[in-house]
C-alpha cells in the first residue's frame, strides 16, 4: 500500500494533465467515473469543467482521437494499438484511430548529441566520416539522422528521444491501474481483458523502445529474406547499435503509391503491387513472424521493381496453430465455407459463452450476401471486417496476437489497390493457401505430426499413476481445492486488506505513543536536547505512521 502511495504521488502532476485533457474534449464524465477527479481535487489541484462548444460539437470518435494526440507519446501508440481492435469498435472509431499522427517537433540537438555520445561512447562528428544534425524524420520516440561511415557507406541513425522513457513508465503505471479498476468495476467490458490487453501494450511499447530488439528484428527478416532478389532488407552495424541507438543501411528508393510517379521511375505498379502481397502472405502464412506496420511510408520501391522494408519496431509472431486457424479461416472465406469461419471463431472464443444459433444466423447471412460474386471479385479486407463486426455484435474478442494480422491484411489489400485498381487479394492468397494445405499432408507432416501425438498420449499415460496418487492423497487429507475466478470478490479482498492494514498500523501507532509516554518518565539512558531518545524516536515513528494513515484514508475517500 506504501508504495502504491508513493507511486500515486509521484504521477500525481501526469494525472492532473491527464484529466485536464480529457476534461477539454468533453470526457468528463470518464475522469469521474475512474476517480480522477476527486482524488485530484482532494490534492488542491482544481479541475477546470469547461469544454468549448466548438469541440462539444464534434463527434466522440474525434474528440477522443484528439485527446490521445495531445496526451503524447504512449496515448497516441495507445490509439494505434486501438485501431488494430476492429473487434472492439466500430468503423468510425478505428478511422479516427487509424488518422492519429506522431506529429511532433525534434528533440534539442544538445541532447540528443549528449545521447549519442553516451550510447556510441564518442560524439558523432568523430563515429562517423559525416554526421547529419538535422533529422530527415522526428516520431515520438525516436527520430532518425543521415550518416556516412568511414567506408563510404550511407547509413541511418535512429537515436530514443532524451528522457523519454520517464514519462512512458508514469503514463504506463496509470494505464495498468485504470485497467485494472475497469476489470474490477465494469462487467461489460471484461470480456476485452483490458489488464492482459495493457500488459501487452507495455511489452510492446518497451520493445519499441529497444532499439536492439529492432535490430534483432532486421536481421531475423534479412535471413528470412536471403534468398529472394526482388526484397531489400537494410543491413544493421551492430558496431554502432545499442538500446538507444539503432544504426541501419540507408535504402534508397521512392515511397508513396502515386501510379504515375512510379512509371516515371521505369518502374510497374502492378508488378509491384503483386511482389508486396506475395513478400507480406510469406511473412505471415509461411514465417509466422510479420512487419505488423506496412503503411507506404514503410515500403521503399527501387529500381528494378525491388521492394525495400523498413521500421521494424513493430512486428507480429504468430504459432503454428495460429497459422493454421488462419489459414483455415482465409479457405473458408475463399470459398464462402460458413460452417468452416463459424468453427474458427469459436475456438477464439475459448470458453466465453456463446449464442451459437445467433452467430450461425449471423454467418449466413454474411455468406449469402457474398454469393453472387466470383471468388476473384471477393474484397477479403471488407470480409474480414464483416466478420470482426459479426464478432463483436456476438460479444466475441479476437486473441490479442491476431488484431495486428488482421490490420496487416486489411492495409495490404489497401496498399495492393492504390498500385493496382483491378487488384484482388484472393488471387495472391489461394496459391499460399493450397501450398500450406498441401504440406499439412505430405508424408513427413504426417509422421512428425503422428510422433508428436504418440509422444503426449505416452506422457499422459506414463503420468497417469502419479496424478490419481497425487489426487487421492490431496483427498484424504481434505485439501481438494477449487479455483474460482470472481473479479468482484477479489476487488473485496483488496479493500479488506487495505482496511487491515490500516487498523494494524493504527495499533501499532498507539502502542508506539504509549511505549513512548513510559519512556519520557523514565530516568537515565541516552538523550537528546535534553529528553530520552528512544522516547523521541518513538514519538517520530509514530508521528510519521499517523500521516501515513491519514493519507491513505484521504486517497480512499473513505472518510
Amino acid at each position: 500500500m506504501l508504495l502504491e502511495t508513493i507511486t500515486v504521488i509521484r504521477d500525481l502532476h501526469r494525472l492532473h494533465e491527464i484529466a485536464s485533457i480529457l476534461i477539454r474534449y468533453g470526457w468528463g464524465d470518464m475522469v469521474r467515473l475512474l476517480g480522477l477527479a476527486h482524488a485530484l481535487e482532494r490534492a488542491g489541484r482544481i479541475l477546470h469543467w469547461q469544454t468549448t462548444s466548438e469541440i462539444s460539437l464534434l463527434e466522440p470518435a474525434v474528440r477522443i482521437r484528439m485527446a490521445l494526440e495531445e496526451l503524447g507519446p504512449t496515448f497516441i501508440k495507445f490509439g494505434q494499438l486501438m485501431a488494430t481492435r476492429v473487434d472492439m469498435f466500430p468503423p468510425s472509431w478505428i478511422a479516427e484511430f487509424e488518422r492519429l499522427h506522431q506529429r511532433v517537433p525534434p528533440s534539442d540537438y544538445a541532447l540528443v548529441h549528449a545521447e549519442l555520445t553516451r550510447a556510441l561512447g564518442r560524439p558523432p562528428e568523430e563515429a562517423f566520416a559525416r554526421f547529419d544534425p538535422e533529422p530527415m524524420a522526428a516520431a515520438s520516440i525516436a527520430q532518425v539522422h543521415r550518416a556516412v561511415l568511414a567506408d563510404g557507406t550511407e547509413v541511418v541513425v535512429k537515436v530514443r528521444r532524451p528522457g523519454i522513457e520517464a514519462k512512458i513508465d508514469a503514463d504506463l503505471r496509470i494505464l495498468e491501474h485504470v485497467a485494472r479498476l475497469v476489470e474490477s468495476e465494469m462487467p461489460d467490458l471484461r470480456r476485452y481483458q483490458p489488464v492482459r490487453m495493457v500488459g501487452e501494450f507495455q511489452r510492446s511499447i518497451r520493445r519499441e523502445l529497444d532499439l536492439v530488439r529492432e535490430a534483432r528484428n532486421i536481421d531475423k527478416f534479412a535471413r528470412n529474406f536471403a534468398g529472394d532478389e526482388n526484397v531489400k532488407i537494410p543491413r544493421v552495424f551492430w558496431e554502432y547499435t545499442s538500446d538507444a541507438v539503432n544504426v541501419q543501411e540507408e535504402i534508397h528508393g521512392i515511397k508513396g503509391v502515386n501510379r504515375e510517379v512510379l512509371r516515371e521511375n521505369n518502374l510497374d505498379p502492378l508488378l509491384l503491387g503483386s511482389r508486396g502481397s506475395e513478400v507480406v502472405l510469406k511473412m505471415v502464412l509461411l514465417d509466422g513472424y510479420f512487419h505488423a506496420d506496412p503503411h507506404p511510408g514503410n515500403i521503399i520501391f527501387m529500381p528494378g521493381n525491388r521492394i525495400g522494408i523498413i521500421d521494424f519496431g513493430m512486428v507480429g509472431h504468430l504459432t503454428e496453430q495460429r497459422r493454421n486457424e488462419i489459414v483455415n479461416l482465409l479457405h473458408a472465406i475463399v470459398f464462402r465455407d460458413e460452417s468452416g469461419i463459424r468453427e474458427v471463431l469459436l475456438d477464439w472464443a475459448g470458453d466465453a459463452e456463446v449464442d451459437e444459433m445467433r452467430l450461425t444466423h449471423d454467418l449466413a447471412d454474411l455468406v449469402f450476401s457474398y454469393d453472387d460474386l466470383k471468388i476473384k471479385d471477393v474484397n477479403i479486407g471488407a470480409l474480414l471486417q464483416d466478420i470482426t463486426t459479426i464478432m463483436r455484435d456476438n460479444s466475441l474478442v479476437l486473441p490479442a496476437d491476431l488484431t495486428l494480422l488482421f490490420k496487416t491484411i486489411i492495409t495490404l489489400e489497401g496498399l495492393g489497390q492504390q498500385l493496382n485498381p483491378d487488384y484482388h487479394m484472393v488471387d495472391q492468397i489461394q496459391p499460399f493457401i493450397e501450398q500450406v494445405i498441401a504440406e499439412r499432408y505430405t508424408p513427413q507432416a504426417l509422421m512428425a505430426r503422428g510422433r508428436k501425438g504418440l509422444r503426449e498420449i505416452a506422457g499422459i499415460v506414463a503420468g497417469l499413476p502419479r496424478d490419481l496418487s497425487h489426487l487421492l492423497r490431496e483427498a484424504r487429507r481434505g485439501r481438494i481445492r477449487i479455483d474460482l475466478d470472481l473479479k468482484r470478490l477479489d476487488h473485496f479482498g483488496h479493500q479488506l486488506d487495505s482496511a487491515s492494514n490500516r487498523l494494524t498500523m493504527g495499533i501499532l501507532t498507539a502502542s508506539l505513543v504509549i511505549g513512548s509516554s513510559i519512556i519520557m518518565t523514565v530516568e537515565g539512558g541516552p538523550t537528546l536536547f535534553g529528553l530520552p531518545f528512544f522516547g523521541l524516536a518513538g514519538f517520530l515513528i509514530a508521528f510519521v505512521n499517523s500521516l501515513w494513515i491519514l493519507f491513505s484514508i484521504w486517497r480512499s475517500g473513505k472518510h
